[in-house]
């Protein structure tokens, strides 16, 4: 296996080959051990080294270290170079650059949902199709004939407007500071919030991807997907079931077209509807979306309770009332059905809360694959490439 920087500190076997080469037989020129200690200075840490641990010889430029202190210095040298590549998103990122930022996104964000309370969960859909594609750079906003937004899955998110107008906003205010992945991943916060969902504090720092590609969109779970499809493709991405769960009820919110499920509802097995589904919801869902209707007509994911965040979805789920067998899959599959038994608070299961784990599992997605320090770029304009 080869070993490059970004592995040194997650393998242990690339750590242990890369301190071998560095201090075997511990000798090192003592100009540039005592330039590197000194790096050290600002972070306050007091390395005590007792004569006995280190000898030097005037007449060889050499320093003989004893195993105590290499390991003092091993680990320094661990801490510069996490430092160095794990320059990750931060809370206030831009509390000093633009420290209005997150105020004009969330304003931003009030003012689309007063006129179309639908751009809240197009937000919301559009943050996680970026972050399962190149990670969460706003890929999924550069216009392009073969960009991700044309691609299947994307064609019919909303909410384009509402980032292209917070980011006109942030280069008035601050330019060339904000960027347009820090600027979705705040408005889907912000969409959750509207809804009557939590509030919490969102890590910011990304920076822009330059690829966007329609070919990359297949890793996004499909409506069809197994439970099994789809903990292999959250787990890729360090996501656990319980995320998944957490991450896929955010379907609480949003409406779906019927040519995403009426499949269910007609000749699904044995001439029948999906049995998974409650069969006294069935007539109303093939009112909603008769046979040969129009496949574009749109009905809420969460039966009852489409526009407000909550447990509801889960609830229907556990009832039968799932519109997309993707997500009635969370209930028929045993893996699965733990963690809504556990949502929904059911008698005998330790509670999860369903608004806590969300936001837990947000700020864990967001930092997929995120671009920061000199990777990537601030776009001026979310839709192009500088």
């Amino acid at each position: 296996m080869g070993c490059n920087l970004s592995l040194l500190f997650l393998n242990h076997k690339c750590l242990t080959r890369f301190l071998l080469l560095l201090v075997l037989p511990y000798k090192y020129n003592p100009a540039l051990l005592h330039k590197f200690t000194s790096k050290f200075s600002h972070f306050h840490i007091l390395i005590s080294v007792p004569s006995p641990l280190i000898s030097y010889n005037p007449s060889s430029p050499t320093v003989r270290m004893s195993p105590r202190l290499f390991l003092a210095v091993a680990i320094m040298f661990a801490m510069a170079a996490a430092l160095a590549h794990a320059q990750g998103t931060r809370l206030g990122f831009y509390a000093r650059t633009c420290p209005r930022a997150e105020s004009i996104v969330r304003s931003t964000v009030q003012s689309h949902f007063r006129s179309n309370p639908a751009i809240a969960p197009g937000l919301l859909r559009m943050h996680f199709h970026d972050c399962f594609v190149q990670g969460c750079d706003a890929s999924i906003l550069i216009d392009g004939s073969n960009s991700e937004k044309t691609a299947p899955p994307n064609r019919l998110l909303r909410g384009y407007e509402v980032i292209d107008d917070a980011k006109t906003q942030l280069e008035a205010a601050c330019p060339g500071v904000v960027s347009c992945a820090d600027i979705l991943t705040l408005a889907a916060r912000d969409s959750v919030f509207l809804t009557r969902g939590i509030n919490w504090q969102v890590p910011t720092g990304r920076r822009d991807g330059r690829v966007s590609l329609a070919s990359d969109t297949s890793n996004l779970p499909g409506f069809t997907e197994s439970i099994d499809s789809q903990k292999q493709k959250f787990a890729a991405f360090g996501l656990n079931t319980q995320n998944l769960v957490a991450l896929v009820g955010g379907h609480t919110i949003g409406t779906s077209a019927c040519q995403f499920f009426s499949y269910r509802l007609y000749n699904f097995t044995n001439g029948g509807p999906d049995p998974t589904i409650n069969p006294a919801f069935v007539p109303q869902l093939q009112a909603l979306c008769p046979q040969n209707g129009d496949g574009s007509r749109r009905i809420d994911l969460d039966t009852g309770s489409g526009n407000r965040f909550d447990v509801s979805f889960f609830a229907n789920l556990r009832n039968g009332r799932g519109i997309l067998e993707s997500d009635q899959k969370l209930w028929t599959d045993a893996s699965t059905r733990t963690f809504v038994q556990r949502f929904l608070g059911e008698r005998g299961m330790r509670p999860l809360n369903f608004n806590v784990e969300f936001a837990r599992s947000m700020v864990k997605m967001s930092n997929i694959g995120v671009k920061t320090g000199t990777n990537g770029e601030i776009r001026r304009i979310c839709s192009a490439i500088n």
